[in-house]
């Protein structure tokens, strides 16, 4: 038995078939190419198709285009597209009529074909008849795949009409909205010319009125023109202008005479401050402002020395109807904190029984420092260089620097990769100024990291030991924890 394949031409003579009917048709030039799988089915080999995107992808093109159309504003442009889609979707009409008659031609074609092999089975008998059997079931294959592709096409049919229907549908609807639209715009236009009329009546009217009135606003304004001349004519230039030099005498001497009331108060406060001084055993020396130090000398050498004494600073409320202790503040020295800024500071000294009691001014704060402060406190953290002077009350023998890093959960004291303490904000962390007579008191502070663990740390400049108090404790603060001294009430 002999097999088929699609290279095998099978030549027959030319008078053994029947002639084909003229009024036959082909859509191709060539007949397609089809060949038998292994189980003798017909498959028919892919064909370019340079005619354009299939059916369904025109489909779906288009309902895109659609939903696109229905997301513009302008009714013209969406009526004019559903023209077009109309127009297009009528085409596809007649494509699928003209694949329709393709597919009765090609069920004209097949049975003639499958006429004229029944007719040649009957003359060929062996190998030659099983050949034209398998080409009758071939031609059979086809049919059948012709039939399918039949039922494909009446469905792409039926959704063609469907969507012929809906853009008829949606044109009608669009040609309602553009009439509707053109209504509305033909009554704003006839709105909008009424206003026009109306506002030129009434600049007609206005302007009869103005022309009315104009003569009588010039007679009103040549009287208002001579009384002023007259009044002017009534006062004496000469008169004005001597008065003019006395106001101006006047005033100079009264600008003289505050700045010499200005010197005479402070030579007045100076000299009670000398006779204060002279009354006093004991003063205070240095400058009463944040980032300095306050210092008791006496002020003859007839009084106890410093070193026989006792001290104790204390921190007076801004109404100074209260005072408060200041814990550990008892040597000659003292160095302001910055929340010792706009209060009052006194010291207590006592002496052979006796007690004295020292004030000074409000503490003033340092220009700048607030803006650094705030510069400071949009970074995450900030590193300052610091020195050890004590650890736990004992003096620290290294001098080197390490980094005070203080952050917005904790705060580090380290040496490169050696960390001394590294603890979060907590109720038994304590921050202030130094409060001891430590050399450079006005650039140390006071840090307790836990409880058996302290450090009095001196900065480089005063400017860095406040700035570092206050980031610390506004960090602090947005951890609920309030930094302060040892007892300090908060």
């Amino acid at each position: 038995m002999t097999k088929i394949s699609p290279e095998v031409e099978i030549r027959m003579p030319m008078e053994a078939f029947p002639p084909v009917s003229a009024d036959v048709s082909f859509i191709s030039n060539s007949f397609p190419k089809y060949k038998l799988d292994v189980d003798n089915q017909v498959l028919e080999e892919p064909v370019e198709d340079n005619l354009g995107p299939s059916l369904k992808d025109v489909i779906e093109q288009e309902a895109f285009n659609l939903s696109d159309q229905h997301k513009r504003i302008s009714v013209r442009d969406l009526a004019s597209k559903f023209d077009k889609n109309l127009a297009a979707a009528a085409k596809l009409s007649n494509e699928a009529k003209l694949k329709e008659v393709a597919s009765l031609e090609g069920h004209v074609l097949l049975k003639k074909l499958r006429d004229a092999l029944e007719s040649l089975r009957g003359r060929f008998a062996g190998i030659n008849k099983e050949d034209v059997e398998k080409a009758i079931s071939m031609v059979e294959a086809l049919a059948v795949k012709l039939t399918q592709n039949e039922g494909e096409l009446i469905q792409e049919k039926f959704e063609v009409k469907k969507l012929v229907n809906f853009l008829k549908q949606a044109s009608e609807d669009a040609k309602k909205l553009v009439n509707q639209e053109k209504s509305f715009a033909c009554a704003e236009i006839e709105s909008a010319r009424a206003v026009v009329l109306r506002i030129g009546e009434a600049l007609e009217e206005q302007e009869k009125a103005s022309q009315a009135s104009k003569p009588q606003d010039v007679d009103g304004l040549i009287e208002e023109v001579q009384e002023a001349r007259r009044i002017k004519l009534l006062h004496q230039p000469s008169k004005v202008m001597a008065m003019e030099y006395e106001l101006r005498a006047l005033r100079d001497q009264i600008r003289e005479k505050s700045i010499f009331s200005i010197k005479l108060q402070k030579e007045l406060t100076m000299s009670k401050r000398d006779e204060e001084n002279k009354s006093r055993l004991y003063m205070l020396d240095g400058s009463e402002a944040l980032g300095s130090y306050l210092r008791v000398q006496p002020c003859s050498a007839e009084v106890p020395q410093v070193s026989k004494c006792s001290f104790q600073w204390y921190r007076l409320s801004s109404e100074g109807s209260w005072r408060e202790v200041i814990s550990g503040a008892n040597k000659t020295i003292y160095a302001p904190d910055p929340s010792d800024v706009g209060r009052i500071l006194q010291v207590d000294i006592v002496s052979n029984g006796k007690k004295l009691t020292l004030t000074t001014d409000p503490i003033q704060t340092v220009s700048g420092l607030g803006n650094h402060v705030e510069t400071l406190l949009r970074k995450s953290n900030t590193d300052f260089n610091v020195v050890i002077s004590q650890m736990n009350g004992k003096d620290h023998s290294s001098h080197s620097t390490h980094s005070f890093n203080v952050g917005r959960m904790r705060i580090k004291l380290c040496r490169g990769w050696i960390t001394k303490a590294r603890e979060i904000y907590s109720p038994s962390m304590q921050l202030c100024g130094v409060r001891s007579d430590i050399a450079n008191a006005a650039k140390a502070l006071f840090w307790q990291a836990r409880k058996g663990l302290s450090f009095v740390l001196t900065f480089e400049s005063e400017r860095d030991r406040n700035a570092a108090i206050m980031v610390a404790r506004k960090y602090a603060l947005d951890c609920n924890v309030v930094l302060a001294g040892p007892d300090d009430l908060v």
